[in-house]
C-alpha cells in the first residue's frame, strides 16, 4: 500500500473539474451565472463544435478589475461570500470560486475584461496550468471568457463526450433555462457562426412563449401567491398541455433553475385531481423567499437545494398551484375529469350500443381490421420448439365452446366493454387490454428479428429541439432496429417516415418523441437490452384504442377473443387489470335477492 501524500494543485484542480464541468453545457452555465451575477443586462454566447471546440460568453457587467486578473483563475477565489454567514444566505449564482479554475484547468481559457471606471481592458491567457501574464486590451466595459479545446489535456474525458449535435442540444438546453431565469436580460445564442436564439428584454409571459412554445401559453394558467417572505409567479400548463415525459418542467428558486424531489412532488400532488396515470404537467414557475430558508450549497452543479421548512414550503406551493388550477381561481373551467393518461377528448361520450342477438365469434369488420390488421400482420408464429404461452387466468367454463370471456353486450361511455359470460357479467378497459395485445404481438416478433415496418405514405412532421435532432441522427440503427425511419427534415423538424406496422394508426409525432427520450436517455445499448420491454411498452400505449373510441359489437367479439388467446392479457403494461368478473352472485348480492 502506498504512502499517504499531498495532490499536486493541477490534479486537484482537475478533479474538481470533474464534478464542476461534465460537458460543455457546464461550462456555460458556469459562465452565464458569472455574467449575470456582474450584474449583465446583454450576453451573447457563441459556439463552435457543440461548445467542444469553442464556447465564448460576452457580457456588459461590471467586470473584473486589472488587479485581481490572476485570483480570478484561482481555486477558491470569489467576491461573492466573505463568512459563513453570507454563504448560509447566498444570494448568487456562483459562490464557490471553483469554476474558472476547474475549466482552466482542463481547457485553454482567455479571459478579457474592463471595469467601468478603467480606462481600459485587460486580458490573460490560461493553457491547463500555465498561465500567461495580465496584458492591457481594447473593450468596451463587460467581460469576454473563451473557452477552447475543452479536455485537450485529458484526452480520457475527451472520450466520453457525445457527437457535436448533441452537445450543443444540451448547451442549448442550459442556455434557454438561464434565459427562462431572467426574462430582463436580454440573450443571443450562436452556433458555428449561425443565430440559434435571440430574445430580447421583455416579461416573464413573454420569455415562457418564446421558449415553451405558443402551445403551451396559449393552454396555461397564471400562478401567483405570497405568504409572508414567500412568492410563487409563473405559468401552470392546463392538463390540455400534459404531456408524455417531464420535458418542460421548470422550477426556479431564487432564480436559480433546480431538480428538487420537494418542489416537483408539491406540483404534482397540485394536478392530482385534473391530471391521472402518466401524463406529465408542464410548468414554469419562480419561487422566492429568504436565502436563509434555502441551502444551495448541496450538490456540486448547484441544481439541488435543501429548504430550512420543507413542510412550508411544500404545502405553499401545493396550494398555490391548485388554486391557480381550480375554476374557482376565476379561470374558465375546464373538463379536467375528462383528460387522463389515455388522451381522453373533451368529446361528448358516446351513445349506448344496444345488444344485438346472435352477435358472437363473427370475423371481424372492417373498422375493426383497420384497428388490428396491422397488428396481425406483424405477428409471427413461435419459433419451433419454444415454450407453450403459460395458461392465461381466465374464467372458467363449463362448455370447450363457451369463450370464457363471453360475448359484447354493450360499450360503457367510450371506455369499457359490457360482456355477458356463463358466470355473469365481463367488464374490460379496451385500452389496457389492446395495450397488452400489442405489445405482445410486438414483443414476439422483435424477439423474432421479424418486427415489419410500414413506410408511411405522407411523413409524419413534427416539431423537434435540437436534443432530438441529434439523437435521430446518431441513433439511426437502433430506431431501423425497432422499426423506425426518422429522418432529418430540417434543423428544427422531423419527419416520420416509417413506423412497424403495428403502429401505423396510432399519434406518430408523440410516439416518435417518446422513443427518442428514451433512446437519448438510457443510449441504444442499454435501450434495446435492458429496458427494451418499456420501449415496446411505451410504443404499445400509443397504439392502442383511445378512449371514446365507438366500437361495434363485432369489433368489442373480436377484441375478447384476442384477449383470450394472448399471454398475461388479465393486466396492462402498467400493471392495470384489463377486465373483471361479476358473477351472478355478486349482482344477486348487490340487488339483495333471495332475502
Amino acid at each position: 500500500m502506498s504512502a499517504i501524500q499531498v495532490l499536486p494543485d493541477l490534479l486537484i484542480s482537475q478533479i474538481a473539474a470533474g464534478e464542476v464541468v461534465e460537458r460543455p453545457a457546464s461550462v456555460l452555465k458556469e459562465l452565464l451565472e458569472n455574467s449575470l451575477d456582474s450584474g449583465a443586462t446583454e450576453i451573447q454566447v457563441l459556439l463552435e463544435g457543440g461548445g467542444i471546440a469553442r464556447i465564448q460568453v460576452e457580457d456588459n457587467g461590471g467586470g473584473i478589475a486589472g488587479d485581481e486578473f490572476t485570483l480570478a483563475l484561482a481555486r477558491h477565489a470569489t467576491s461573492k461570500i466573505r463568512s459563513l454567514e453570507d454563504l448560509e444566505a447566498v444570494g448568487s449564482l456562483g459562490f464557490r470560486g471553483e469554476a474558472l479554475a476547474s475549466i482552466a484547468s482542463v481547457a485553454r481559457v482567455t479571459l478579457t475584461s474592463r471595469t467601468g471606471g478603467s480606462p481600459h481592458a485587460h486580458t490573460l491567457n490560461s493553457e491547463g496550468p500555465v498561465s500567461g501574464s495580465v496584458e492591457p486590451a481594447a473593450r468596451q466595459p463587460g467581460t469576454t471568457v473563451t473557452v477552447a479545446d475543452l479536455y485537450f489535456n485529458t484526452p480520457a474525458r475527451r472520450k466520453f463526450l457525445r457527437t457535436e449535435a448533441t452537445e450543443f442540444g444540451h448547451c442549448e438546453g442550459v442556455f434557454q433555462r438561464v434565459a427562462l431565469a431572467r426574462p430582463d436580460v436580454a440573450f443571443l445564442l450562436k452556433h458555428n457562426g449561425r443565430v440559434s436564439a435571440h430574445y430580447r428584454a421583455q416579461t416573464v409571459g413573454e420569455r415562457v412563449a418564446a421558449i415553451l412554445g405558443k402551445e403551451f401559453s396559449a393552454a396555461s394558467l397564471p400562478v401567483e401567491a405570497e405568504a409572508g417572505t414567500l412568492a410563487l409567479r409563473g405559468f401552470a400548463g392546463a392538463p390540455q398541455a400534459a404531456r408524455s415525459r417531464a420535458d418542460q418542467q421548470y422550477f426556479f428558486v431564487n432564480g436559480r433553475y433546480v431538480r428538487d424531489r420537494l418542489l416537483s412532488h408539491a406540483v404534482r400532488e397540485a394536478y392530482s385531481d385534473v391530471l391521472h396515470g402518466d401524463r406529465q404537467p408542464a410548468y414554469a414557475l419562480f419561487l422566492e423567499l429568504d436565502p436563509r430558508g434555502v441551502d444551495v450549497n448541496v450538490h456540486p452543479a448547484k441544481t439541488e437545494v435543501r429548504f430550512r421548512d420543507s413542510r412550508s414550503i411544500h404545502q405553499f406551493i401545493f396550494h398555490a398551484v391548485k388554486r391557480a388550477l381550480s375554476p374557482a381561481a376565476g379561470q374558465a373551467p375546464v373538463a379536467y375529469a375528462q383528460v387522463d393518461a389515455l388522451d381522453r377528448t373533451l368529446a361528448p361520450r358516446p351513445a349506448y350500443a344496444p345488444y344485438q342477438p346472435g352477435l358472437g365469434v363473427e370475423q371481424p369488420v372492417a373498422a375493426y381490421q383497420s384497428m388490428f390488421s396491422n397488428v396481425a400482420a406483424a405477428t409471427v408464429p413461435p419459433a419451433p420448439g419454444a415454450a407453450a404461452p403459460a395458461p392465461l387466468p381466465l374464467p372458467r367454463t363449463s362448455r370447450p365452446d363457451a369463450p370464457p370471456l363471453g360475448y359484447a353486450l354493450a360499450q360503457l361511455h367510450g371506455v369499457y366493454i359490457l360482456a355477458q359470460n356463463e358466470a355473469g357479467l365481463v367488464l374490460v378497459d379496451m385500452h389496457a387490454a389492446h395495450e397488452r395485445i400489442v405489445y405482445e404481438k410486438m414483443r414476439r416478433s422483435l424477439d423474432a428479428g421479424a418486427l415489419q415496418r410500414q413506410a408511411l405514405l405522407v411523413p409524419a412532421m413534427f416539431q423537434a429541439d435540437s436534443v432530438e435532432v441529434a439523437t435521430a441522427e446518431e441513433q439511426q440503427a437502433a430506431l431501423d432496429t425497432l422499426g423506425f425511419e426518422v429522418g432529418v427534415a430540417s434543423p428544427t423538424t422531423l419527419a416520420v417516415r416509417a413506423v412497424p406496422a403495428a403502429l401505423a394508426g396510432g399519434d406518430l409525432p408523440a410516439l416518435a418523441r417518446s422513443v427518442l427520450a428514451d433512446l437519448r436517455e438510457f443510449g441504444a445499448t442499454e435501450a434495446l437490452a435492458t429496458r427494451r420491454d418499456e420501449l415496446l411498452s411505451t410504443m404499445a400505449c400509443h397504439a392502442a384504442v383511445r378512449a371514446n373510441r365507438i366500437l361495434s359489437v363485432p369489433e368489442m367479439n373480436a377484441l375478447l377473443r384476442e384477449m383470450e388467446e394472448t399471454e398475461r392479457s388479465g393486466s396492462c403494461n402498467h400493471g392495470r387489470p384489463t377486465w373483471y368478473q361479476l358473477s351472478m352472485a355478486d349482482l344477486d348480492r348487490l340487488f339483495l335477492r333471495g332475502r
